[in-house]
C-alpha cells in the first residue's frame, strides 16, 4: 500500500510513496477488518471459556498489535484516509476498554509492606507488555494525526512524498482557465485531515480510557471496599505508585499517551500523570 523511499547517507527522513486503494482493494479491506474485530469482541467477551483465543491479557494485546499493523497499512490518501481514522478510533476504544477486563491481582504484590507473590516476574512482564502496546498506540495515533505514512521498519509515521507527475490537491478551487480552454493538470492526490469530531473523540477516548486504567490498577493492587473513606482511597492510589515505581515502569505510565495529548491540546503530560497521580477533580469519563 506505501512504498518507502529509505533514507540516504546524510540521515535525511524517509518519505513514503503512498498509493490509493482501489475499490476492490478497499471493500477486501473492509471485510478483513470487521470480521476480525469481531472475532476480538467475541473471544474478549467468552475470555473465560477454553475455547477463546484471548484468555489472557498478553493473547489480547498481542492480536490488537496485528490489527493496529494492518490498519496502519492503510493509505493517507483520500478516500482511504477516514477509513484509517475510523479504524484506529474502534481499536482504540476496544483495548481501553477490554484490557482492565483482565484480572491481574494474582501477580501483583499484597500489602502495603510491598511483598510481592509474584517471584518469578510475570505481573512486571504482563505491565511492561501492556505500557509496550500503548506507546505503539500513541506513537500510530502521532502519525496518523500529522497524516502520514507508516513505516513498519522502524516502527514510526514517515512524511509522504508524492511523485512529479502527481500533484497534490490542497485547494477546492477548480484551476484558472486560459482562453477559455482549461489547462491540463497533472492527476491529483487528496489527503483529508482529522474531522473536529474525530478528534474530539480520540480526546475522550483517551481520557476515559486513562481513568479506566487507574482505577483497574489501583482494584487489581489493594481493593478498596465500599466503606472505605476518602483518606483510605488515597493512600491505595499512593501505593500503585510506588508499585509502578519499585517495577521501574513508574516514568512509562507517567508517559502514556504523551505524544498525541500534546499534538491534540499540549497538556498530554498533565494528564498522563493522573494514571497514578490522580488529580482530585480526574473523574471517569463514560
Amino acid at each position: 500500500m506505501t512504498e518507502s523511499n529509505g533514507s540516504d547517507t546524510n540521515g535525511f527522513p524517509r518519505h513514503a510513496r503512498p498509493r490509493a486503494l482501489t475499490s476492490r482493494q478497499e471493500r477486501k479491506l473492509l471485510d478483513y477488518l470487521d470480521e476480525n474485530f469481531l472475532q476480538l469482541t467475541r473471544n474478549f467477551k467468552k475470555r473465560s471459556d477454553e475455547s477463546s483465543t484471548l484468555r489472557t491479557l498478553g493473547a489480547y494485546l498481542e492480536e490488537s498489535r496485528r490489527l493496529l499493523a494492518f490498519i496502519l497499512q492503510i493509505p493517507p490518501i483520500d478516500p482511504s484516509t477516514s477509513l484509517r481514522i475510523s479504524y484506529m478510533l474502534r481499536l482504540t476504544g476496544e483495548a481501553l476498554t477490554s484490557i482492565p477486563g483482565y484480572r491481574l491481582g494474582a501477580a501483583l504484590p499484597s500489602g502495603r509492606d510491598g511483598a510481592s507473590t509474584d517471584s518469578g516476574g510475570g505481573m512486571r512482564a504482563a505491565l511492561q507488555d501492556l505500557v509496550d502496546f500503548l506507546d505503539d498506540l500513541d506513537q500510530a495515533w502521532l502519525a496518523v494525526l500529522k497524516g502520514q505514512a507508516w513505516d513498519p521498519a522502524s516502527s514510526e509515521g514517515v512524511d509522504v512524498a508524492f511523485p512529479n507527475d502527481v500533484a497534490m490537491d490542497l485547494t477546492d478551487d477548480p484551476p484558472p482557465a486560459t482562453n477559455g480552454i482549461a489547462p491540463k493538470t497533472a492527476p491529483t492526490l487528496k489527503t483529508s485531515p482529522p474531522t473536529q469530531t474525530d478528534l474530539t473523540r480520540l480526546r475522550s477516548l483517551l481520557l476515559a480510557g486513562e481513568s479506566r486504567l487507574e482505577e483497574w490498577l489501583t482494584n487489581e493492587r489493594n481493593p478498596v471496599g465500599d466503606n472505605e473513606n476518602a483518606a483510605d482511597a488515597l493512600v491505595e492510589v499512593e501505593d500503585v505508585s510506588a508499585m509502578l515505581d519499585r517495577m521501574g515502569l513508574l516514568e512509562d505510565f507517567d508517559s502514556l499517551f504523551v505524544r498525541t495529548l500534546d499534538y491534540l491540546g499540549g497538556f498530554g503530560s498533565d494528564i498522563a500523570q493522573n494514571v497514578v497521580h490522580p488529580e482530585p477533580e480526574a473523574e471517569m469519563i463514560e
